[in-house]
C-alpha cells in the first residue's frame, strides 16, 4: 500500500477548471456531486490501457491560493509528448508559468504552471536528448 491511486484538484470555479484541463489535456468528466455533498467531478484523464491515475476536480472550501505562495501541498505532475506545444494550449486557455522549462539531463524536460485556479502542476516530456 501508499501508491497512489487518485487525486484532487481543489477548484474555484468549476466550470473555468474543467474547461481548462478538458481543453489542454483532453480530460472527460462524471459528475459525482450528488455522492460527495458538494460540487465534485471525476476527471478521467486518459485510456486504461496505458500508466496513470485518474482523480477529481473538488470545490475548493477555504481561500485560493495567493498569488506567488509557495507550494503548500502535492504538485501532479503530467506527462506530456510534446512540452512545447501544451505549454502553447496552457496559456492560450488561461494558465500561467511558474517555472519555465528546463532540461533534466539525458532524461526529460520539465515546468511548472499555474491553472486557471491558482494551482500548481508540472509538465514532463521524456527526452534523453535534454540538455
Amino acid at each position: 500500500m501508499g501508491r497512489i491511486i487518485h487525486f484532487e484538484i481543489h477548484v474555484d470555479d468549476m466550470e473555468r477548471a474543467k474547461n481548462f484541463y478538458q481543453a489542454v489535456f483532453e480530460w472527460r468528466f462524471e459528475d459525482y456531486s450528488e455522492y460527495a455533498g458538494t460540487p465534485y467531478f471525476g476527471a478521467i484523464t486518459g485510456d486504461d490501457q496505458y500508466p496513470g491515475i485518474n482523480g477529481a476536480l473538488m470545490q475548493r472550501q477555504g481561500p485560493s491560493p495567493a498569488e506567488g505562495q509557495s507550494v503548500n501541498s502535492a504538485v501532479c505532475t503530467l506527462g506530456v509528448s510534446d512540452y512545447d506545444e501544451t505549454e502553447a494550449k496552457i496559456l492560450a486557455n488561461g494558465g500561467k508559468i511558474a517555472l519555465p522549462k528546463y532540461a533534466l539531463p539525458g532524461m526529460a524536460w520539465q515546468g511548472y504552471f499555474i491553472d486557471t485556479e491558482n494551482n500548481i502542476f508540472g509538465l514532463h516530456q521524456p527526452d534523453p536528448e535534454a540538455k
